[in-house]
């Protein structure tokens, strides 16, 4: 038997990027590529929407690698020394490798630290006070607890940055107590004194190039500090564990990992060091959790998670998901550790070797999100570096610009949060006390928070309305017309309304929008929304707003949909607004509760 030496597929020619977009332009009948495929990131970064072998992708050097042994981290609320070991004890059982501590008061080290193998589990603190006497008594108890130096693992975090940028305080001899700490532990090879915390940034608003760069920032700022203690650049730099927050934007956040990797080593080089090993961990950020419909906060915990695995960092610390309204209950710290776990152990995700390494996407996102972070660490640096920036204010205006454009974004749904602004719960009942009820923030420092709040403020404002009435508002969708848009716009009204925290009763379809209005007008309802098609709005809204404004004065009357051309005088007849795809769910809502609170007063 013999065989051509024909290729496969011979027939057909390589597609060249040119003819994908040919056909991608054909297929937007004349849409705009930009506006409508390529994403435009709060970062500055346009994003393409399709790779192929023709474009040019430069690679960043030095992006991490997959940790094989990731840090599977649980915080530790030590209230005493007996109450956080035995929370500690319960964490390893549960299958957590790296533990926590949060330390406000003087504890004994031994107490806390009784029945846990130091060589195999991961040990961090959060200090606050008696520092020197906590490292002191703590290294005393490794040097007899571990069978080599080298497996000590685990940082201090004394809170040099975190503390100075959410009280615009910096202690007076925080660099010579780190100096004396790093002096300290210096026989323990692993074991990170120098804690970075850049969290803050993302939590109060920022978006991944200045959570990236200001953490740079504040580094330099570090290093010198801790030069002018005799503490050496390669010291630091070996010494060193930076954290970051994970945010919502799964890809974006994944570079963003492996970007500030290589601009360390790029800091790094200019200090002329140049072997040296940090460590990365990632925190589950406040900034993209919610009190309404706070389950959701585990599915958002599990995809950052993912992102900051894949970004290569080498532990993570999940949060519960009930952390941002009450003390996490064992359920919720058992879920938060188990995500970490499966990832690792079932998705094997910590099993695979840099699996994003190559992807066109990934390390072009990477690539642009270095470039950026560098130019604004050089910035910053160019004005006086990160103490002259914060004490200015810049750094903090900058990080306003951008947590108002996204609050903009959510009110106008356009960053969609699931229970938030998003497909709300309507059978979810809260406590009014969890909710946030408005209220000016300082300028002068930085204040992590969540995106949802502006929002949960109106949440918050219709509870006080329950309170006051005895009841809650009902929401009435009243239907007419050309039966599939109609369903449509029933659907995203019942959606949009429902962010307010009434009681949205299910479509109720009339048989002409005459009997429809003077129904609508009769019944129970405070608040009703009419929902038909556009040429039936051209067709009868008027003459329905004229009928319900005839027999009710009182009821907040609304339209799902945004007939333009009619608006002024459906307006003029009484309509109170239109509800559809542009529309600023603040800004509508808040204009309803104030009718609706005024009627019910009455």
């Amino acid at each position: 038997m013999t065989t051509k030496n024909n290729t496969l597929f011979s027939d057909f020619k390589p597609v060249t990027k040119a003819a994908w977009l040919e056909k991608v332009n054909i297929d937007l009948k004349g849409g705009d590529f930009n506006k409508r495929l390529v994403w435009k990131n709060l970062n500055g970064i346009d994003i393409q929407p399709l790779y192929n072998t023709e474009d040019t992708i430069d690679y960043l050097k030095n992006t991490g690698e997959n940790a094989q042994a990731l840090v599977n981290y649980r915080c530790v609320v030590v209230a005493s020394a007996e109450s956080g070991n035995a929370l500690a004890q319960k964490a390893v059982e549960e299958g957590i490798n790296g533990l926590v501590f949060q330390i406000e008061s003087k504890v004994s080290v031994v107490t806390l630290l009784k029945g846990l193998d130091l060589n195999s589990i991961t040990v961090s603190f959060v200090l606050s006070d008696n520092t020197l006497d906590f490292a002191t008594d703590f290294f005393s108890y490794a040097e007899k607890n571990v069978s080599d130096k080298s497996n000590l693992n685990g940082y201090f975090d004394l809170g040099v940055l975190s503390n100075y940028v959410t009280t615009a305080t910096l202690e007076a001899d925080i660099f010579e107590t780190l100096a004396k700490v790093i002096s300290l532990g210096a026989k323990f090879s692993n074991f990170k004194m120098i804690t970075i915390s850049g969290t803050t940034f993302l939590d109060s608003g920022a978006n991944q190039v200045q959570e990236v760069a200001y953490t740079l920032n504040a580094l330099v700022a570090v290093i010198e500090a801790l030069g002018d203690q005799d503490v050496a650049a390669e010291t630091v730099f070996n010494r060193l564990h930076i954290q970051l927050a994970i945010g919502s934007e799964y890809f974006v956040e994944m570079s963003k990992y492996r970007a500030l990797n290589s601009l360390v080593y790029k800091i790094a080089e200019t200090y002329g060091v140049s072997n040296f090993k940090f460590t990365l961990t990632a925190k589950t950020s406040i900034w993209t959790k919610s009190v309404t419909d706070a389950h959701a906060n585990m599915l958002r915990s599990t995809t950052e998670a993912m992102s900051a695995i894949l970004g290569n960092v080498d532990g993570i610390l999940v949060d519960a998901y009930d952390k941002e309204f009450k003390d996490p209950s064992d359920f919720s710290s058992r879920i938060s550790g188990n995500i970490t776990t499966i990832l690792r152990e079932e998705s094997y995700f910590g099993k695979v070797a840099n699996p994003v390494d190559g992807s066109y996407y990934i390390e072009e996102v990477s690539t642009k999100v270095a470039t950026k972070a560098l130019e604004l660490f050089k910035a910053i640096e160019a004005d006086g570096g990160f103490f002259t920036a914060f004490e200015n204010e810049t750094i903090q205006q900058q990080i306003a610009e951008i947590r108002q454009k996204k609050i903009k974004l959510i009110s106008q749904r356009r960053l969609p949060m699931v229970g938030v602004n998003k497909y709300p719960n309507l059978m979810e009942k809260l406590d009014s006390k969890v909710l946030f009820s408005g209220g000016e923030m300082n300028s002068k420092v930085l204040t992590p928070r969540r995106a949802s709040l502006e929002i949960e403020a109106l949440r918050k404002v219709s509870e006080d309305i329950v309170e006051e009435a005895g009841k809650r508002p009902v929401v009435e969708l009243a239907s007419f017309g050309n039966l599939t848009m109609r369903k449509a716009r029933a659907a995203f009204a019942y959606d949009f309304i429902g962010v307010s925290g009434f009681e949205v009763l299910q479509e109720k379809s009339y048989e002409s929008a005459e009997q429809a209005a003077e129904a609508s007008a009769k019944s129970a309802s405070e608040v009703v929304v009419i929902c038909s098609s556009d040429p039936d709005y051209d067709d009868h809204a008027l003459a329905y707003v004229k009928t319900f404004r005839a027999l009710n004065k009182d009821k907040v009357l609304l339209l799902a949909g945004n007939p333009v051309a009619i608006l002024d005088d459906l307006k003029e007849a009484g309509l109170d607004d239109c509800i559809h795809i542009k529309s600023d769910v603040i800004h509508t809502i808040s204009g309803v509760q104030k009718k609706v609170r005024k009627h019910i007063k009455k």
